[in-house]
């Protein structure tokens, strides 16, 4: 897969009869865009999606991240918060990085093992 710079939705399954949830999502998929990253932000709506990216770092930033590190079949491999200063160690396996403020992800239900869903809106996402 790859995407390019642009919105959509990052679709997490529902546990337990539970409908999907439905994430707000931008998406950084340029060398510009990812090096951007949240930078500067004092919040975000929603997620980050950077890709390719095996790994974050937190320099810079103004406020604690929860880090969901994927799979090329967008299965997550491991959930990390980070507070900012801090750098990431690169996941082997990691091709995307998903980034929301801390305490997001637990809320969503996203933990290792859940596949996700990416929904880009034309033209997103390339074959």
């Amino acid at each position: 897969m790859a995407w390019r710079d642009g919105r959509g939705e990052l679709v997490v399954p529902g546990a337990e009869g539970r409908p999907d949830l439905r994430v707000p999502l931008e998406i950084a998929a340029s060398y510009r865009a990812r090096t951007k990253g949240l930078l500067g932000r004092s919040s975000l709506d929603g997620a980050l999606l950077l890709s390719p990216a095996n790994s974050i770092h937190t320099f810079r930033m103004r406020i604690p991240i929860d880090v969901a590190y994927l799979d090329r079949r967008l299965r997550v491999l491991a959930v990390r918060t980070m507070p900012p200063g801090r750098l990431g160690l690169p996941r082997v396996r990691a091709r995307h990085v998903v980034e929301s403020e801390a305490g997001a992800m637990a809320g969503w239900g996203l933990r290792s093992g859940v596949r996700v869903t990416v929904v880009t809106s034309p033209p997103g996402l390339t074959e």
